[in-house]
Formats: C-alpha cells, sequence, structure tokens
C-alpha cells in the first residue's frame, strides 16, 4: 500500500496501535465516509460501533476524531471553532468555552504566575487528557475510525452512554449559524 492509499492522523496517542501491529487481531476500523464528502462538510458526527458518538473534523488538511461531547459538561463539539493557543490547534467547546487539543485530547487553560503581581502573567498549561482521541485512517478516499480503546478512563467517556446520547441531543439548541 503506498502513502498515497493510507494517510494515518498525527495523533501522538501510543494507545492505539499502528495498522501493521504485530498483534493477532488489530482493532477494528469503522467506515465514516468518503473523505471528499468530510472535507466539503468540515465536520461530521457518527455513532461508531453503536457506542460511542464520534466527531471526525477536517482542519489545515488533516483529518482529527475524537469524542463528540466535551469531557467538561457535554457540550456539542461539531458546534466548536477551532483555535490555536500557544502553538496547539484546539476545539473550543461552545458551551463553557474549554479548549481541548486536536492531536492529544488535553484541556488547556491560562495559569497566573502571581496574582498579587499586576500586570497579571498567564501562560498556557495542560489540564492533561480529558478528552478521548480516536485514530483516522484513509484508504482510496475512505474515512475509517479505529476507537482509541485504552482502558485507561478519560473524562470524556462519562458522555458516552444511551442517558446522555438521548438527552443532551434533545437538549442542545442548534446555533442560528450553524442551521
Amino acid at each position: 500500500m503506498s502513502s498515497e492509499e493510507e494517510t494515518s492522523q498525527t495523533s501522538s496517542s501510543s494507545s492505539s496501535p499502528p495498522l501493521s501491529s504485530s498483534s493477532s487481531h488489530p482493532p477494528p476500523s469503522h467506515f465514516i465516509g468518503k473523505k471528499e464528502d468530510i472535507v466539503k462538510a468540515g465536520r461530521v458526527t457518527k455513532l461508531v460501533n453503536g457506542c460511542r458518538d464520534v466527531l471526525v473534523v477536517w482542519h489545515q488538511g488533516q483529518l482529527h476524531a475524537m469524542d463528540m461531547r466535551c469531557y467538561h459538561s457535554g457540550g456539542a463539539l461539531q458546534y466548536g471553532d477551532i483555535e490555536e493557543f500557544n502553538g496547539r490547534l484546539c476545539i473550543v467547546c461552545p458551551w463553557h468555552k474549554y479548549k481541548i487539543t486536536l492531536a492529544e485530547g488535553e484541556g488547556l487553560y491560562q495559569a497566573v504566575d502571581d496574582p498579587t503581581v499586576k500586570p497579571l502573567r498567564t501562560h498556557w498549561r495542560s489540564k492533561g487528557v480529558k478528552q478521548r482521541i480516536h485514530k483516522i485512517t484513509e484508504i482510496n478516499g475512505d474515512v475509517y475510525v479505529t476507537l482509541n480503546d485504552s482502558s485507561e478512563a478519560v473524562e470524556s467517556d462519562v458522555y458516552q452512554t444511551e442517558r446522555y446520547r438521548t438527552v443532551l441531543l434533545k437538549a442542545q439548541p442548534v446555533p442560528k449559524n450553524k442551521k
């Protein structure tokens, strides 16, 4: 398979083995759609494997996949803006403005060195991985997601239940500019 036929997400997540893994059964990949359709839409959400709501984002020539709901309060990340903070691309939750890195799923926040010193000096810090990131694979124009099946709990896992799938979807208003 040529490098044009297969392009993997540049996530630094080491929890998903590469497709050429020596394990006896590689994790299953799930068809998301045609790359050209995802590029045109910019973002696609899909229930994967009947158990996980995944957001696939096309941004600056790359595909990224993560849990669809924000780790903090279940906000619909498909409506979030993508911005750069301290050189890292993040999706910003439209509900409470939490910043989540596209590549690692880290929550970022602005820390203050010393709140008694004016003017305040702030810098970006990581809260650690909060959002589950999934592996993207493209083969001949088809886009697949391999779910991150790490047994280590991630805060966005809380919103991957039928309860949140039905309750939150009904409660979330669609932003006027996204209709």
